[in-house]
């Protein structure tokens, strides 16, 4: 973990610049660089001051099984333990009928996390699936036409709100894409993975150069290496690689997630775990191919599972934290309730409790990798040693206090002023 690490000495200066010597100050963390995040999805309707949940344009049916008084309850979990939310952009939802985006209540949900710290994130700009209905209607030409308005019109109204973005989700299946006829398959069927995926980033790093684009992928075998050679070849610029982690089928080990994280390091770009879940219940028949398939009325957590759980949550994070290619990595959900097909992914209960899982993770990402207050005395030149993951700190003493940025691992100085 030493590269996560930042081993600061710190000046500790009075208001007019001199060195506060033989002087108290207590060094907190306030926030990790690293981006430990999850889905916002079901935050919309309490970011929005609506009074219940109801089947918007912006959720996937799939979320949003919580109700008003349940939200207000989670928030409080979600925020103490996460810095990144992802929001559905998925065309479908975002904009059922051409020209009636979701728009406002996508905002007001991003400045709702924002307000309180959290860098928010939006998935996807392209995809194939839970695409827009109307699309299919047009000529492959005007869809085209219409997806690089819909990159350049979303990206550009959540500029500075949004600066992170799926530019493009699952394009190795998406033109031999099967499960439906839809018409983003149907454009990248005619114009090709490659052109498909330059559309998607050229249009939004236009709109807005200063974000951060990923392409984003389930599928971790050689064709997406060589889809990304493939475009890197091409001279298309990749920010990070996406992937998608959904263990339904049961953990898959850190030897094997870590040899699929070597594979995708070797291109030099920051790795972010876009999609992580792990069940808390029984894990899907090993012949299920397709996890959209398995349908069942109910899958329960259980006290085994949810053990389980935590266990190999708590062994997923370590390993991956421990991987110096890898940024960020994204939990797929909170709660049980509505949570991705039914299964008991969740890090808290449908009835609201926390399971061991979160408690698990709350020890890594707020407790051993996290600073709490801690009290120091500087030397006779105002100096203290500080040592702990990179992130933002904030130093207190005499009446006041001030921000400490440790952004670089490794030996580091750096000087505060208390007012």
């Amino acid at each position: 973990m030493r590269h996560r690490i930042a081993d600061a000495t710190v000046t500790v200066l009075g208001p007019d610049g001199s060195p506060l010597a033989d002087t108290d100050v207590t060094v907190e963390q306030r926030r990790h660089a690293f981006s430990f995040g999850n889905i916002g999805f079901d935050f919309i309707p309490l970011a929005n001051g609506e009074t219940e949940v109801h089947g918007s344009a912006t959720e996937v049916e799939t979320f949003g099984g919580a109700d008003i008084e349940q939200l207000e309850r989670l928030a409080p979990l979600w925020l103490d333990l996460f810095n990144t939310a992802t929001l559905p952009f998925y065309w479908g939802r975002f904009e059922p009928r051409r020209g009636e985006p979701d728009t406002e209540r996508l905002q007001k949900t991003a400045r709702w996390f924002a307000d309180q710290g959290v860098t928010v994130k939006g998935h996807p700009l392209v995809w194939h699936t839970v695409t827009a209905p109307w699309l299919l209607d047009l000529p492959v030409e005007e869809i085209e036409q219409v997806q690089r308005e819909r990159i350049r019109r979303d990206v550009g109204d959540f500029a500075g709100l949004i600066d992170t973005w799926d530019a493009i989700n699952e394009a190795v299946i998406m033109p031999v894409f099967t499960n439906g006829d839809n018409g983003i398959t149907r454009m990248a069927r005619e114009k090709g993975r490659i052109a498909t995926i330059r559309l998607a980033f050229e249009e939004a790093r236009a709109t807005n150069p200063k974000a951060t684009l990923l392409i984003n992928d389930f599928d971790l075998s050689s064709a997406y290496e060589c889809l990304i050679e493939g475009v890197l070849e091409a001279g298309i610029r990749i920010d990070a690689i996406g992937l998608q982690t959904h263990m339904h089928k049961g953990y898959r080990g850190e030897d094997a997630v870590l040899a699929a994280v070597d594979r995708f390091a070797r291109y030099g770009l920051p790795l972010h775990m876009t999609e992580t879940s792990l069940v808390s219940g029984h894990i899907m028949p090993p012949e299920i191919t397709d996890l959209n398939d398995y349908v069942i009325p109910e899958w329960p957590s259980t006290p085994e599972g949810e053990e389980r759980q935590a266990d190999e949550i708590v062994r997923h994070y370590r390993s991956l934290v421990s991987h110096p290619a890898v940024q960020a990595i994204n939990y797929w959900g909170l709660t049980d309730s509505g949570s991705w097909l039914g299964a008991p992914i969740g890090l808290v209960r449908a009835d609201g409790s926390p399971k061991p899982s979160y408690d698990a993770m709350r020890d890594l990402i707020k407790g051993e990798w996290w600073l709490g207050p801690t009290t120091l005395r500087t030397d006779a030149e105002g100096r203290v040693a500080v040592s702990g993951f990179t992130g933002d700190y904030e130093v207190t003493g005499r009446g006041g206090s001030a921000p400490l940025p440790l952004a670089t691992a490794g030996p580091v100085e750096a000087e505060v002023r208390l007012p």
